[in-house]
């Protein structure tokens, strides 16, 4: 396999027109309300690049001017680091000003606006996909259920190892040729520095579950997990298991101590949880979280949710 062919992802954009940088730029991350504009008295300009592929992409970012705009949740953990300028991430929430070499994760399960002034940037794009395997493999971590924390400050020692790993990474590329084999160690060695940084906040794999004879239920747990925002039938939790609905049944009673559904109901008003603490109102409503997490009506999410959580989910919200 050639060079071309590995790295599949090649993009790059530079230019002095900012209606042409807002439509491009913002094309790249699906962000809808972007803006830019020129700031100083130098002349306007923009320059963005990447290489990778769909596992992992190096990117850069620079700009004589100012840009703005919003960027949804998407495939990718993108972590990011300023080499000169000014930045705040999270603007109308969180608003977190960068700090020039120190890398910060994106928010990555929520959409978040930013803004960028006369800056130079570097970014790693990993697929969560990739991410959270390695997580599950380090972390006994069920899939589906991984969140990290963008406000996590990452240790020195972790911001040190984070920054030799993608010089590594980038001296490999700069080469010229990298094997698939090298490119698929080069893409877990980066995954696993970034889970140096920010550690996972999951659902573990109960101790049942990891017995062999427990394997089908597993399975199980694991498809609600990934797929709990989607409509979900016990009769087709029970396919993906390779069980029947009354041995489904019979398993999690033994194994977790509830029905199938019970376990679904548990990880919905988790993920609302979660929410709900990184939502910022008035963008972010109680209504809307829980429709999102499969609760129709309102009045019983809020009984649900109070009795596992020991508040009402608008209390949450505000905090």
């Amino acid at each position: 396999m050639t060079d071309d062919e590995r790295f599949h992802v090649r993009l790059e954009a530079v230019g002095r027109d900012p209606e042409i940088a807002r439509h491009t730029l913002s094309g790249f991350y699906d962000g809808a309300e972007w803006k830019t504009h020129a700031t100083t008295a130098r002349a306007y300009s923009y320059r963005y690049a990447a290489i990778g592929d769909n596992a992992m992409t190096l990117r850069t970012s620079q700009m004589n001017g100012y840009v703005e705009g919003d960027i949804p949740p998407g495939d990718d953990y993108i972590v990011q680091w300023l080499t000169g300028g000014h930045a705040i991430v999270d603007m109308g929430g969180d608003a977190v000003p960068l700090t020039v070499g120190r890398p910060m994760l994106f928010p990555a399960h929520r959409p978040f606006v930013f803004g960028f002034t006369d800056y130079q940037q570097k970014l790693v794009h990993l697929n969560r996909q990739q991410v959270d395997a390695v997580a599950t493999e380090l972390h006994g971590a069920v899939p589906g259920s991984i969140r990290f924390d963008h406000l996590t400050r990452p240790s020195a020692a972790s911001i040190a190892l984070w920054h030799e790993t993608v010089a590594l990474v980038s001296r490999t590329v700069a080469r010229g040729s990298v094997s698939p084999v090298l490119w698929n160690e080069l893409i877990r060695m980066t995954a696993v520095s970034f889970l140096e940084m920010y550690a996972p906040n999951a659902a573990h794999v109960p101790e049942a579950l990891r017995h062999p004879r427990n394997a089908h239920v597993r399975l199980a747990v694991e498809y609600i997990h990934e797929y709990a925002h989607l409509p979900l039938a016990v009769a087709q939790i029970a396919e993906i298991a390779g069980l029947s609905v009354r041995a489904l049944q019979e398993s999690f009673q033994r194994t977790l101590g509830m029905s199938p559904m019970a376990h679904l109901r548990l990880v919905r008003l988790e993920r609302a949880h979660e929410d709900l603490l990184a939502g910022a109102p008035p963008a972010t409503t109680v209504g809307d979280i829980a429709r999102r997490w499969g609760f129709a009506h309102l009045g019983r999410f809020s009984a649900a949710y109070g009795e596992r959580f020991g508040e009402h989910p608008r209390d949450t919200l505000r905090r």
